[in-house]
């Protein structure tokens, strides 16, 4: 009863958040293909928690000054890798899809993708690690959890990899750039994510931190609403093939 509360609260927010976002596409994805690339966004979460482990194992040996450690971990060993992998589900899912025909799918795809891995990471950090607590403080605790990620980390999974699906899909416009669009995309996605995460595990220390992860939020949904209007504005006037 316990873990089906953490896996309903787990994965709420993402599809709250999905219902949002499929409402910006004008001519809706089949939902076969969006449950199969949310469903390879919660796979990736394998790999990618292997990683992550590997990579701080590897820099706790480098001996490193901690700042520097903690900087590498969070911007490389998490952000990076996240966004990578994210990436690599459409990459290898959805591109080739003949479904895959208006650029502002790079977008929609790049964040159902996301949200199919935020809702995982959800689920493990709803799971507490220490004894076993009252029915009702769990409950409270859950749902506090939940909401803050509905608006914190997952939103932010969902916004990074929308601007990764931006670039993604002006690199098709521009075959000379295509890699260097996708890599930039890549880029500012990580950067953020990383500085995101940073200032989170910081907030204790000092307490002004706060405003860096909300300023990200704001920046972030203003550039992906942007990217949205712009791709369906090309969309209008050419089809992807």
């Amino acid at each position: 009863m316990i873990y089906l509360l953490y896996i309903i609260f787990g994965l709420a927010p993402s599809i709250i958040w999905l219902l949002f976002f499929l409402r910006k596409d004008v001519h809706p994805e089949p939902k076969k293909m969006i449950l199969n690339v949310f469903f390879w966004g919660i796979l990736i979460t394998v790999p990618v928690l292997l990683i992550e482990m590997l990579v701080a194992s590897n820099l706790k040996k480098l001996n490193l000054p901690s700042a520097l450690t903690s900087l590498l971990y969070w911007f490389i060993g998490v952000a990076f890798v996240e966004e990578f992998f994210k990436y690599l589900v459409v990459r290898s899912k959805v591109l080739n899809n003949p479904e895959f025909d208006e650029p502002v799918d790079a977008m929609l795809y790049m964040i159902i993708a996301a949200l199919g891995f935020a809702a995982i990471e959800n689920i493990f950090y709803l799971i507490p690690n220490g004894p076993p607590l009252p029915f009702f403080k769990i409950i409270s605790q859950t749902i506090t959890t939940s909401s803050i990620r509905f608006l914190g980390a997952v939103f932010l999974h969902a916004l990074c990899s929308g601007v990764v699906g931006y670039f993604l899909a002006l690199s098709f416009f521009k075959p000379k750039k295509h890699n260097r669009l996708i890599i930039l995309g890549l880029a500012i996605a990580t950067l953020l994510h990383g500085l995101f995460n940073f200032s989170i595990m910081k907030i204790e220390q000092s307490y002004y931190l706060i405003l860096i992860p909300i300023v990200i939020l704001i920046s972030l949904v203003f550039f992906v609403s942007f990217g949205f209007k712009k791709l369906k504005n090309i969309a209008s006037i050419c089809r992807l093939k």
